[in-house]
């Protein structure tokens, strides 16, 4: 099964798809799920490091860009700015499901 590109593009970016529900079922399926996130977590720094180096990469552009037009700069600026809060609720995640148990 082959996916589209934009759903690949989502999976690359986002990492809900990853994650099972764990706060509408019974007991046992909640205790289930937890177990099924907490081995997903594995896959949190992957994308904390997805979030620094795009977030980087897309302030150097914005960067650059500047010097010629501070309007299409914009356009890089705002989405390396939203890198950081992307990767702390990841991070927060991910110490959470290796933290708490």
């Amino acid at each position: 099964m082959e996916l589209p590109f934009h759903a690949l593009l989502y999976r690359y970016f986002f990492f809900a798809w990853l994650f099972k529900d764990a706060s509408e079922y019974d007991l046992l399926a909640r205790a289930a799920a937890w177990r099924y996130n907490k081995g997903q977590s594995r896959w949190l720094p992957r994308y904390i490091k997805r979030y620094l180096v795009s977030g980087c990469l897309l302030f150097g552009l914005g960067w650059l860009i500047e010097q010629a037009s501070p309007l299409v700069s914009a356009f890089f600026f705002v989405p390396s700015v939203m890198a950081v809060p992307l990767a702390t609720v990841a991070g927060v995640a991910w110490l959470g499901f290796r933290f708490w148990d």
